[in-house]
């Protein structure tokens, strides 16, 4: 479980009202993106916008949604500033592993930094196969989760993904599923080759129609992390899965993959493309380079040496490849 449940007792005092104001992102038409929740005590706080309605409007618009993961308050800021940069929404991501290794307050000021931004931002958990926390995780206000039982026998997948499903609509949430699991590392969990799966088409619409799941994540070639020489994507697989569903498509794993094959994968349906290795390399690679430069004894009376240095140095470097991923996606 992710902490202390008393850390977010005030949500029981919240009346959610909504008060519908178009949102100004440039080529976007949202409904509802600009809401608040109202407590008794008349305070007005705002509210998340739902993935799903980001999801849907990059479809109708031919283009996908950057969905990045988070792992503290420095890439938070480097992704939501990224993407007030372009006028453009995005999605936080928060893993397992981030959220144990965060908890609580990791959850909060992830939230907290959604609600305020100037361009609507939604959160996410991220590749979760425990129903306990996801019903946490939407307790505590996110909006979506990728239920994954992508490991598990297709029958047994969709058991778990149609209970997921049952119990977000009890918060207001939208499940992500996946049919069909990538090769790669991803959370700590690496899946060799040999066990991947690609999703099969022919499953695809029975998954969706018994599920009710709002969105599919696919395995169309695509790695979880970084590899070399990535394997070419099946886009003869991706257009077979897009004719027997009509829920937006995930697309997984897409580090690594050219911006070419990117786009022609968006214009076959993939509507959320998730970014974490390339992000998260160019955060540590901008910690290492400022170690090298700096030396093992930093001077902390000297300009560009302290901590705050440091981090705004790394926020700069994940927060360029934030941008060039939300401009493949939305094609700038």
């Amino acid at each position: 479980m992710i902490g202390p449940a008393w850390m977010f007792q005030y949500l029981d005092d919240f009346v959610k009202t909504h008060h519908c104001t178009p949102t100004q992102v440039p080529g976007h038409t949202f409904s509802c993106c600009s809401r608040e929740l109202q407590t008794k005590a008349g305070e007005r706080i705002p509210m998340l916008v739902n993935t799903i309605e980001l999801v849907q409007e990059a479809r109708r618009r031919g283009v996908a949604i950057g969905a990045f993961n988070t792992y503290n308050l420095e890439l938070t800021r480097a992704i939501v500033v990224a993407a007030e940069k372009l006028g453009q929404p995005t999605i936080l991501q928060l893993g397992v592993q981030a959220i144990r290794s965060g908890g609580e307050p990791l959850a909060m000021a992830t939230l907290a930094a959604a609600r305020v931004s100037r361009v609507p931002v939604a959160v996410h958990l991220d590749h979760c196969s425990d129903i306990g926390l996801i019903e946490t995780c939407f307790a505590r206000g996110l909006s979506s989760a990728l239920a994954d039982g992508s490991r598990l026998p297709f029958a047994e997948n969709i058991a778990f993904t149609k209970r997921a499903v049952e119990l977000a609509a009890r918060y207001g949430g939208t499940i992500e599923s996946e049919l069909g699991y990538l090769a790669g590392t991803e959370d700590g969990i690496t899946v060799e080759e040999i066990e991947s799966s690609l999703t099969d088409p022919a499953q695809a619409h029975e998954f969706i129609a018994a599920t009710g799941a709002a969105m599919l994540a696919v395995s169309i070639g695509n790695v979880h992390g970084y590899v070399p020489n990535p394997p070419p994507l099946d886009f003869e697989r991706l257009a077979q899965i897009a004719a027997q569903v009509d829920v937006p498509l995930i697309l997984h794993g897409a580090s690594g993959i050219s911006r070419e094959d990117i786009q022609r994968a968006i214009r076959m349906g993939i509507a959320k493309l998730n970014i974490n290795t390339e992000v998260r390399t160019a955060f540590l690679k901008a910690i290492a380079s400022w170690g090298v430069r700096i030396g093992p004894e930093p001077d902390l009376r000297k300009k560009g040496q302290d901590l705050l240095d440091l981090m705004q140095e790394a926020i700069a470097a994940a927060q360029d490849v934030v941008e060039q991923t939300i401009r493949t996606c939305t094609f700038l």
